[in-house]
């Protein structure tokens, strides 16, 4: 299976194998890209189940890379929020009456702060680019989700959706961004790491509260908020690789963490939402949640944020 740090740990797998008689080989990704490159390989590196958002569902269903789920073995669904099983609600699972993916966890991409530094809490996203924390911010190392903080600064109601004359000004500001910015990071543990270390103030929160319990755990003092722009928000499903040589036992794990003890696990040890569970909310403010879509371009956004990424000047980074 591909899965996101946290999401396959080695005892829940365990019982799983205990249960199955199998042996489960987990392979763990650090970006949308990352996850895209793997499930997308020579048929040699095949996969049977992996975990994915519903925005980039999308991609990997029109690209005939995914197979339908059999929802009815799914019973376990039975024990998640009405929210979560119904499944035509939710924007993406089902094409041409067919299921596609079952949700697992989900997470909102808000601001942690250290409370010793930054005060009073912040209520913006703009926060990131406040020079006062200049060299004091840690931020996500992701071009689409960077592009659409930028459109989100810009005031843009889609911040997925970005027209010709869009681009050049969301550009200047993630060069601005860079420039801010201390360090990018790709995995949780490493923003963790990276925040304590350097004592920094603010932090881009691409994994949500998952990333507050590992701040706190690891002592530090920090709250955490949803910006008056909204964050955006992930909804990770489980889905089944049309090259899968054993569906049946992917909806088996499917099912499986759907229980009791995957789901704890989920939320005591990682800090993320659970289908299953309604969720405690760790988040100061009273801000919208933008659930993530397909963006407009996700090669270019990707390739422009390399550029970014390099030190190029605007005028580089647009260039053809």
């Amino acid at each position: 299976m591909l899965a996101w740090p946290g999401y396959a740990d080695a005892d829940i797998v365990k019982a799983f194998e205990d249960r199955t008689g199998v042996r489960v080989e987990v392979s763990f990704v650090d970006s949308d890209e990352n996850l895209w490159a793997r499930v997308n390989a020579p048929e040699h590196d095949y996969f049977d189940v992996f975990a994915v958002n519903t925005a980039e569902l999308q991609r990997y269903i029109r690209s005939d890379l995914v197979r339908p789920v059999n929802a009815d073995a799914i019973t376990n669904r039975s024990r998640q929020l009405s929210r979560f099983r119904d499944l035509q609600s939710i924007p993406g699972l089902v094409h041409q009456g067919r299921v596609f993916a079952i949700p697992y966890t989900y997470a909102e991409m808000g601001l942690i702060y250290d409370r010793r530094q930054v005060t009073p809490a912040p209520d913006s996203i703009a926060a990131l680019w406040d020079p006062r924390y200049r060299g004091k911010v840690i931020a996500y190392n992701g071009g689409t989700h960077n592009f659409a903080l930028a459109a989100q600064l810009l005031g843009h109601a889609n911040p997925f959706n970005l027209n010709s004359h869009d681009w050049q000004m969301a550009v200047d500001k993630l060069i601005a961004l860079r420039r801010n910015v201390l360090a990018f990071y790709t995995q949780p543990q490493e923003s963790v790491d990276l925040f304590t270390r350097h004592g920094a103030a603010l932090l881009f929160a691409n994994f949500g509260s998952q990333q507050v319990k590992l701040l706190e755990a690891a002592g530090a003092d920090v709250g955490y908020v949803i910006p008056r722009e909204g964050a955006l928000a992930w909804l990770d499903c489980w889905a089944i690789p049309k090259g899968t040589r054993n569906a049946a036992l992917a909806e088996a794990w499917i099912n499986y963490t759907l229980e009791e003890q995957p789901g704890n696990a989920l939320s005591t040890r990682q800090g993320l939402a659970n289908t299953t569970q309604a969720a405690a909310s760790g988040t100061e403010g009273a801000g919208r949640l933008v659930w993530l879509q397909p963006v407009e371009d996700a090669e270019r956004r990707n390739h422009l944020w390399g550029r970014i990424m390099a030190g190029a000047r605007t005028d580089k980074v647009m260039a053809p």
